[in-house]
C-alpha cells in the first residue's frame, strides 16, 4: 500500500528540518563546511569550480573563495583543464585527503553520539532507505529530463562480495543529486 499524503508530508517535514540543521552546521561551522567542498573532490583528475557548486547547490563566487583558501592552505591543488584551457580543476592533495579523513572522523563521532541509543537495526533501516530514496528521487528527475548528479555511492555496482551502499564510508555519504 502506497504512504498516504499525510505520511508524505510528515517525512517531507523531518528531512527539510534535519537538511536545515545539516546545512546550518557547514554554515556555522568552518570544518563541516571543509569537509564539504573536500569531500566533492575526490575523483583523481579533479573537479571544474562550476560543477563544485553545483552539487553543493551554492554559488560559482562562494566556491572561489573556498578553493582560494583551500590552496593557501595547501589543501588542494588548481591546475588548467587540458580539455578546455580557459577552464581549471580542483584536486586534493595529499594534505587535503588527510584533512578529509580527520573531519570525517570527527563528523563520524558526531552522528554516531546522535544514534548512540539506537539499535543497530534502525541505524542500518534509516541508511538503507535514505540511499533508497536518493535512488530514487535520482530516477525521477532523469524521467522528467533533469540534470542530476548521482551520488558517488550510487554511480558504481559493488564488486561481488564488495561493499555496497550500506557499507561505504561514511564519510562519502554525504553528496547528493
Amino acid at each position: 500500500m502506497p504512504p498516504s499524503r499525510a505520511d508524505v508530508e510528515r517525512m517531507v517535514v523531518a528531512l527539510f528540518t534535519l537538511n536545515a540543521g545539516l546545512d546550518r552546521a557547514r554554515r556555522d561551522s568552518p570544518g563541516a563546511g571543509r569537509l564539504s567542498l573536500l569531500q566533492v573532490l575526490t575523483a583523481p583528475e579533479g573537479e571544474r569550480p562550476s560543477d563544485i557548486a553545483h552539487t553543493l547547490q551554492v554559488s560559482p563566487s562562494l566556491i572561489t573563495r573556498h578553493v582560494q583558501s583551500l590552496e593557501e592552505d595547501g589543501l588542494v591543488a588548481v591546475t588548467r583543464d587540458p580539455a578546455d584551457h580557459r577552464a581549471c580543476l580542483v584536486s586534493l592533495t595529499t594534505r587535503g585527503y588527510e584533512e578529509m579523513r580527520q573531519l570525517q572522523e570527527v563528523g563520524v563521532a558526531r552522528f554516531a553520539s546522535f544514534v548512540a541509543g539506537w539499535d543497530v537495526s534502525d541505524v542500518v533501516n534509516l541508511t538503507r532507505l535514505l540511499e533508497r530514496l536518493e535512488v530514487d528521487k535520482h530516477a525521477t528527475a532523469e524521467r522528467e529530463g533533469r540534470r542530476t548528479r548521482r551520488p558517488r555511492w550510487a554511480q558504481d555496482p559493488a564488486p561481488a562480495g564488495g561493499r555496497g551502499p550500506a557499507d561505504a564510508d561514511p564519510g562519502t555519504l554525504g553528496e547528493s543529486g
